[in-house]
């Protein structure tokens, strides 16, 4: 599974990019407002910093408007994946810049058929938001299995399935073991996974261990026992 981190943050990920753990960035507009930056040059600065897909979205609802700014959007960087929303007017802009080889990540996706719609129009990636099924009584996290079921079935469908709207490590556990493709994580969910008490107890079990021998691993080089050999 590829973690992306959803977060327009340049510090953030930075941070979380030198783990190694991040493969791509997901923005969208309210996440960019909160820099209090230009949107262009907060996208090229992230498309800088990770290699991978990095989605901006259009701000625009009409096709031809749409079109014109995911060609604006994908001309900052190799590695932008336009984002648009799961409309009529959004799967057709979808169509028209997958045809040109512009990455496309089909946002705001809530049922299954919205999905197979996506697929058909050339989708790079398809965000299906699973934490606000939850907040009204859906399940996120059923759909997700919808999705990677009908995907499996299609080989010539080469969509991702990019888990999105994520609240906490469940969720990106119960999506791998559905077999999604990617899940874009907020900073605070990222960090998460690495906590367990389990592992801060043992860890502080050993170093209480290791302090009472008195030895420093640093102290004694294996270059300094072959010059005092020598």
């Amino acid at each position: 599974m590829k973690f992306f981190i959803d977060t327009a943050d340049t510090k953030d990920i930075r941070e979380l990019a030198s783990s190694g753990l991040v493969d791509g960035v997901t923005t969208n507009p309210s996440l960019v407002a909160k820099t209090g930056r230009k949107f262009v040059d907060v996208v090229a600065e992230i498309c800088a910093i990770v290699p991978g897909p990095v989605s901006a979205e259009v701000a625009a609802t009409d096709f031809d408007t749409m079109l014109k700014e995911g060609r604006r959007l994908a001309r900052i960087a190799k590695n932008v994946a336009v984002k648009v929303p799961l409309t009529v007017d959004g799967l057709k802009t979808c169509k028209a810049l997958s045809s040109d080889g512009v990455m496309v990540n089909v946002t705001l996706c809530f049922s299954a058929a919205q999905a197979i719609l996506a697929a058909k129009a050339g989708a790079s990636f398809i965000s299906p938001f699973v934490g606000r099924l939850d907040d009204v009584g859906a399940s996120g996290m059923a759909l997700i299995q919808e999705i990677c079921t009908i995907y499996r079935q299609y080989p010539a469908f080469k969509t991702e399935v990019l888990v999105a709207s994520i609240r906490n490590p469940t969720h990106v556990v119960d999506a791998a073991k559905m077999g999604a493709h990617v899940a874009t994580l907020p900073p605070n969910v990222l960090r998460q996974l690495y906590a367990h008490p389990l592992t801060d107890k043992g860890l502080a079990a050993f170093l209480t261990d290791w302090a009472k021998t008195g030895q420093s691993i640093l102290d004694d080089q294996p270059e300094e026992r072959v010059a005092k050999a020598g």
